[in-house]
């Protein structure tokens, strides 16, 4: 089976590349010749209509695409394939239901001129320009074969927003490499782990705000924990207009008294990642949705930092953000509501003072990520495109 894989690949920093990248070994490794026509073109939807003009769909069974994160090259190469060769087989994986892409490369004309005016009249005019986007995502929703979610909960929401049949949509959990198992380390101190792109909007301050409470509240609980910030700083996600996020956040903690609670691991090499999440006895992922996306729908896609956690058997704290809760239900670990400090704080607390709980999570989290790993996820992909090839079987 040969396939086109149509997504972003490493050196992009983004998750979405990660897993295609991961994706792309796991397939291959089961005999599948896999393409990857659009590394490279970036998020540039001219770029990516002139490789597929460029490229030979002739010996090619069919064509996935992953989509989300704010990506429209990968959107306007499916729906150009879709133009161009009806017959040939086409899906994705959706990591951001309940939409697709959630914005238009354009807005039309008049809106267009807003583009260029002062925020937030280019917000509004995204808004306004809102029903035509999502009619252009239903229209290719309904021209693909299939559409994967990695969770139940963005099935439902996909199914719902783009008026799909419940047979349109299959779940596929994201893929996790496979890791030794690793005990958890002493339990004192209790060693909580932020990890993922470090940028606004992660809810970091709230996490930073919670610790200060616990450490007001509860004095005893004083040295019985420590909390180490890691993951990807690149300056297009750690600076903006206001300055460094990263000198922020350090300001921040300097002002609530954590310094001496708090440790630093930034850009972690890959090959690094799993023993410095199995020092850890559990992940904190603080997410708040964004307020302005909510005008255009539900976010409800997963976290490939939850995704890690499981791989390397650590339970998790998370918000109800996103699809979180359906992630930490298997007793992997506990949810809050977002934004509420004082629940989160509640956790964290409950936590610091029964630190056994953090081997239940682990054991559970141990069980998901075997069931999800690399090959066991690639197999479950190899049927469904079997299935859209017309069912002829395929022997790797």
């Amino acid at each position: 089976m040969r396939i086109a894989l149509l997504a972003p690949m490493p050196p992009e920093q983004t998750g979405i590349a990660d897993y295609a990248a991961n994706f792309c070994t796991a397939l291959q490794g089961l005999g599948i010749q896999v393409e990857t026509p659009l590394a490279g073109v970036g998020n540039d939807p001219a770029k990516a209509l002139a490789r597929i003009a460029s490229f030979d769909w002739s010996a090619v069974d069919l064509a996935h695409g992953e989509l989300g994160g704010g990506r429209l090259a990968e959107f306007a190469a499916l729906s150009e394939l879709r133009r161009r060769f009806p017959r040939l087989p086409l899906s994705a994986t959706v990591h951001d239901p309940e939409r697709l892409v959630w914005r238009r490369a354009r807005l039309p004309w008049p809106l267009s001129w807003a583009e260029h005016l002062p925020a937030p009249l280019p917000q509004v005019a995204t808004v306004l320009a809102d029903p035509l986007c999502l009619r252009e995502e239903r229209c290719l929703a309904a021209q693909l074969d299939a559409l994967v979610t990695l969770t139940e909960t963005g099935g439902v929401h996909l199914r719902r927003r783009m008026k799909l049949g419940a047979d349109k949509v299959r779940v596929i959990a994201h893929g996790n490499p496979i890791i030794p198992v690793a005990p958890l380390p002493p339990l004192q101190p209790l060693k909580l782990l932020y990890f993922g792109f470090i940028y606004r909007g992660k809810g970091i301050e709230d996490l930073l705000d919670a610790l200060a409470g616990m450490l007001r509240d509860a004095p005893a609980l004083t040295g019985a924990w420590r909390l180490t910030l890691a993951g990807g700083s690149a300056p297009e996600m750690a600076f903006a207009p206001g300055g460094s996020y990263l000198d922020e956040l350090r300001a921040r903690i300097a002002e609530l008294g954590l310094d001496e609670f708090v440790d630093w691991a930034l850009d972690v090499p890959a090959e690094q990642i799993p023993s410095l999440i199995q020092a850890h006895h559990a992940m904190l992922l603080p997410y708040r949705e964004s307020k302005k996306l909510a005008l255009l729908g539900a976010l409800r896609g997963t976290s490939g930092a939850l995704s890690w956690a499981a791989a390397c058997g650590r339970g998790a704290i998370t918000s109800d953000a996103r699809a979180f809760a359906e992630e930490v239900a298997a007793g992997n670990g506990a949810i809050f509501p977002q934004g509420d400090i004082a629940a989160l704080t509640q956790r964290l607390r409950e936590l610091c003072e029964r630190p056994q709980v953090a081997q239940t999570w682990a054991d559970n989290a141990q069980r998901i990520g075997q069931d999800r790993q690399w090959p066991v996820t690639a197999a479950r992909f190899l049927q469904l495109f079997t299935t859209l090839r017309g069912g002829s079987q395929y022997v790797a």
